[in-house]
């Protein structure tokens, strides 16, 4: 018993921190600005085709699903070994090819590369966040914003891990994003693997005192990475304080390992200085939570009286022997039983639910709005005067992560303590996204950088308020192509809000003003024939102005209030099964389903 539970606990701990290593390296999906230019000089492609590019790095997250219909199916270290091998595969390729080692291939195969090294990222997310959701079921918001946090980190890691080891060069870029990600990966696969849950009070209170442990340590790291991106983009820093930076940084990644030392020391401590007879701790915990109704004294066997073992095998061998038939005769009629809200669900299931599109779609209003504002912050930037725009990209990267990471604790504090339903949190951080988007139309001086802020925040809280939220609604037993299904809303967000909205509205708001270039040219040349022969020379028309992106804000914050509309139903609706899962009258039968089922 203590040796299993030494066990048990060492690897839950350890699999957790291994999993935060693998989320640091898993955000390569963001870092495509990073060498995109040397990609587009070395391949001798216009813009359009490296947009094109990027979109074909993006459609890669759409594959997810396979991702989360094999993590339901398949042990977490084979897919964990395929997010390693597809990377590879698709990074190592595009270094390759930026360092000239070969040919360049086709555009169509050069599409095919980017797209998976994209997807790699969908089997490394499915993996790490599943696994560890049901290893720590009762603590789902930390975990998840935890997780998340530090992918929201991953970019500043890459980018300064590379420049502080070697240089700012795309192609060793590009060879730290093929090799660095395998490696921790293998690693991963040794340590992540499926543990049960919690089974004390004791223990759920040690799992909250090491993710609060943990979570000081991520802002640190946070903070940190702020801190020396301030200071480097405004002090020129030598190569030896890039290297010190590393070592620190690469400290702060090994810090959360303080977690599971300290748990498995508590633990040999306790039960070195407290020993228990093999005798008595066979007869303890079990049987007094399953069989209380049965439990009597326990004498002398030799007095012919049943001891409380005994009693209770032959009374669970008996209950076995009735039940048998009960449980042939009935299991027909639950398979084709629909599970209700707080069960296990599969995709199927739960596509027929109310509740499920009334999340997909609140999800959509402030994802889908959010990575529009991402996608189209270097011309808002342009547009308001501001000819490089990094900052507020950090800003963004920055806050996001403490948005993840606090939307994540404070959610799993107020749902435990009141039963609060997760959404709330995402409405809050819809309204606060309404008057951003609000800001950022005013164009007033600074809004900017507050709005900068604000929307990081919030689209750090919709990612990690969404996820436990399904959980909690669907199970967990078929999480993995759930959670793929709603992170669909990222790319179908970007295609609707930034591909068709923005790009609309912002190139009707540029066709108000006649553009420079087309009026010199049209001077200069006079027949029409000679002007359309000219015509994919002219730079497309530019929009500088608070106008210019003001309808596009007014859009996405109605969009914004249509959400908050959704939340509200969907809190509404959900509420009697938050009390039923936390509340102190809360069902038990619910409660116990909150456990994970084998896959």
């Amino acid at each position: 018993m203590v040796d299993s539970r030494y066990t048990r606990i060492s690897r839950k701990w350890v699999g957790f921190v291994t999993a935060i290593w693998v989320q640091s390296i898993a955000g390569n999906n963001y870092t495509f600005a990073n060498y995109s230019q040397e990609l587009k000089s070395v391949m001798h492609y216009n813009q359009v085709q490296l947009n094109n590019l990027g979109v074909a790095k993006d459609v890669g997250k759409s594959f997810g699903l396979f991702a989360g219909l094999l993590a339901d199916r398949l042990p977490t270290w084979l897919i964990l070994l395929i997010g390693a091998v597809e990377g590879a595969v698709g990074y190592g390729t595009q270094y390759l090819v930026v360092s000239q080692t070969i040919r360049p291939p086709s555009y169509w195969q050069m599409c095919v590369v980017l797209c998976m090294g994209g997807n790699s990222t969908t089997w490394m997310n499915t993996a790490v966040l599943v696994t560890c959701m049901r290893n720590f079921p009762r603590s789902r918001g930390t975990v998840t914003g935890t997780l998340k946090g530090y992918i929201g980190l991953s970019t500043a890691i890459f980018t300064q891990l590379c420049t502080a080891l070697f240089t700012s060069e795309a192609s060793s870029f590009l060879l730290l994003l093929t090799i660095l990600p395998a490696i921790v990966c293998c690693s991963a696969i040794i340590f992540l693997t499926e543990v049960p849950a919690s089974a004390s009070h004791d223990e759920d209170v040690e799992e909250q005192a090491g993710f609060t442990i943990i979570n000081w340590i991520s802002l640190a790291l946070a903070l940190y990475l702020l801190t020396f991106t301030v200071l480097e983009f405004f002090f020129p820093l030598s190569s030896l304080q890039f290297k010190l930076f590393a070592v620190v940084l690469l400290l702060f990644l090994i810090a959360p390992l303080v977690v599971p030392l300290k748990l498995i020391l508590r633990i040999y401590n306790d039960d070195k200085s407290s020993p228990v007879s093999p005798d008595a701790t066979a007869i303890t915990k079990p049987l007094l939570e399953e069989t209380s109704d049965n439990v009597v004294p326990q004498t002398d066997a030799s007095q012919g009286v049943l001891t409380q073992v005994e009693k209770g095998s032959r009374a669970d061998s008996k209950l076995d022997a009735t039940t048998a038939d009960d449980r042939e005769v009935s299991k027909s009629v639950e398979e084709y039983k629909f599970p209700s809200l707080g069960e296990d669900h599969n995709l199927t299931e739960a596509l027929l639910t109310i509740e499920f599109w009334l999340l997909f779609f609140t999800f959509l209003c402030g994802i889908g709005t959010g990575i529009t504002a991402i996608n189209n912050l270097g011309q808002i930037g342009e547009a308001q005067g501001f000819a490089d725009v990094s900052i507020f990209i950090s800003l963004i990267s920055i806050w996001g992560f403490f948005g993840r990471v606090g939307a994540g604790a404070v959610s799993e504090y107020y749902v435990k303590k009141a039963a609060i339903p997760r959404p709330l949190w995402m409405a809050i951080s819809q309204i606060f996204l309404l008057m951003g988007y609000i800001m950022f139309a005013m164009a007033a001086p600074g809004s900017l950088y507050v709005g900068s802020i604000v929307v990081g925040i919030c689209y750090g809280v919709h990612i990690s308020i969404t996820v436990p939220t399904a959980s909690e609604l669907f199970g967990l037993k078929h999480f993995g192509m759930l959670y793929n299904f709603l992170i669909l809303n990222i790319p179908l967000g970007s295609f609707l809000f930034s591909g068709m909205l923005a790009g609309w509205l912002y190139d009707r708001e540029a066709s108000k003003v006649p553009h420079l270039s087309t009026i010199l040219v049209k001077k200069i040349f006079s027949t029409a024939a000679d002007f359309v022969a000219l015509g994919e020379s002219v730079d497309p028309p530019k929009c500088v102005g608070s106008h210019c992106f003001r309808s596009v804000f007014i859009v996405m914050a109605g969009m914004c209030a249509f959400g908050i509309l959704l939340n509200v139903v969907l809190i509404l609706r959900i509420r009697p099964l938050y009390q039923d899962l936390y509340g102190p009258n809360g069902s038990v039968e619910r409660k116990r389903r909150m456990q994970p089922k084998s896959r």
